[in-house]
């Protein structure tokens, strides 16, 4: 999906859709049942009850629907920095072919660098950023309240029609008034279920948004400052870390709740504490991408990888059983296909495929992954001398889990070794025994 796509076709797509129908289906049954359990128009607070129930609705869906109009705030197309100078300390996107501003990153779902990022949410089909962050963390709140307050409705009306006939065999007839048929009551169960599951999943989105907003961190800086706290454990020489953008918790809550600070700026330039400048978090970014990138591995494919995130047939239960917990791509692969990779797991591996330009340009037009993960028995590690790097960097908001080369490498035996160039089609030599010897291979437990 593009950057292109009008904001209302945003709608058509099945986080919208299934985000609004929880909304509307809580509400109507809701509604129904509060007619019987506590109607509006026979007392004052049933009035009141459904007026703050109804209002809390259309809150919710007012903020869900302004969070994927507004959108995130993107980064204008080949953006480049005002002074030249400074770009050596920013970070370059091929895709959008300009530079990323400082606490923007690249979305891949949206095809688009994102000012301040926090995460691609499905549920509005499209990220949380800089212009939205408050419309998307009202709709969480409300819709946790309101949530919370139907759920109430629906059981005290659940308990009122599941003991009519008591009431009416003791001849309290002003407490028999919820009637359910067989819908009604299956509507009831159902909406009530929703409601609670709204309840639990949206307060823990919360509370991780209230922590991120209290710190005036997102979801994504949160794991560069982890990395930048892991360097310096590992390497003591370095540099104290400092972030940039805690200004003290009342600050950072205006940054996102003030809609002056939106209305006003732009989204590029940011305050930051004393000591450190509009680059600091740049630059720590950019020195863990130069050491994940001295971790690259190069791979080649000797067994064909379907792409599907969970190949039985072809892989077995142990590699679908392990799979990385992550919405990230699978990449589909061939034999010869040579990768290069940044993440490993003990079935599973991350990174990208080796592809001449004119492979790039039908990737791209076709919508093909050339990154994503595969599974590591598809592939052998190449040992070469002096290994150069070249891979890309990955989008920001892929936010790995395991970023260390696990260390259990054994050496394939000569023999082992000439049936794997066997089934390759033996397009490799044994390697020499003087030492001048051509790419050697290791098989990875």
């Amino acid at each position: 999906m593009t950057a292109e796509m009008s904001s209302f076709k945003r709608f058509l797509h099945w986080g919208p859709i299934t985000a609004l129908t929880i909304i509307k289906c809580i509400t109507l049954t809701t509604l129904y049942m509060n007619s019987m359990w506590w109607p509006p128009n026979f007392s004052l607070g049933g009035f009141l009850n459904q007026a703050v129930f109804l209002m809390l609705s259309s809150l919710a869906t007012f903020n869900f629907v302004m969070a994927t109009l507004t959108g995130p705030g993107l980064l204008p197309l080949k953006w480049k920095p005002k002074d030249s100078n400074v770009t050596d300390q920013l970070q370059y996107c091929k895709v959008c072919e300009g530079y990323k501003a400082p606490r923007s990153h690249h979305c891949r779902k949206c095809n688009r660098c994102i000012k301040k990022m926090d995460h691609h949410c499905p549920w509005i089909n499209h990220c949380v950023g800089w212009a939205n962050h408050a419309y998307f963390t009202y709709f969480l709140l409300f819709s946790i309240i309101g949530s919370l307050h139907g759920a109430v409705i629906l059981s005290c009306s659940f308990y009122r029609g599941i003991h009519r006939y008591w009431y009416l065999s003791r001849g309290l007839v002003h407490l028999a008034t919820v009637q359910f048929t067989m819908y009604s009551i299956i509507m009831c169960i159902f909406a009530m279920g929703l409601a609670i599951g709204v309840v639990i999943a949206l307060g823990m989105l919360l509370y991780f948004q209230m922590k991120s907003i209290w710190k005036n961190q997102t979801g994504i800086e949160m794991w560069i400052i982890e990395k930048a706290m892991y360097r310096r454990m590992h390497y003591p020489d370095l540099d104290e870390f400092v972030y940039p953008y805690d200004l003290g918790y009342k600050e950072n809550i205006k940054q996102v709740f003030k809609n002056e600070n939106v209305a006003k700026g732009i989204g590029i330039e940011w305050p930051v504490i004393e000591g450190c400048d509009q680059y600091t978090l740049t630059r720590e970014q950019i020195a863990q991408k130069c050491e994940k990138r001295a971790r690259t591995r190069t791979y080649k494919c000797i067994r064909k990888a379907t792409g599907s995130y969970l190949p039985l047939f072809s892989q077995g239960f142990r590699v679908c059983l392990s799979p990385p917990c992550t919405d990230e791509p699978r990449l589909r692969l061939e034999v010869d296909d040579v990768i290069k990779v940044t993440r490993f797991r003990k079935h599973w591996l991350f990174g990208e495929r080796v592809a001449s330009e004119a492979e790039q340009k039908e990737a791209k037009l076709k919508k093909k992954a050339l990154r994503g993960w595969f599974p590591r028995r598809c592939a052998i590690e190449l040992i070469q001398p002096n290994q150069p790097v070249t891979s890309d960097e990955e989008d920001n908001n892929e936010i790995p889990t395991d970023d260390i080369p696990q260390k259990r490498v054994n050496k394939v035996k000569t023999s082992d070794l000439e049936e794997i160039v066997q089934s390759n089609g033996g397009n490799h030599r044994k390697p020499h025994q003087n030492g001048n010897h051509h790419h050697q291979h290791k098989k990875i437990k």
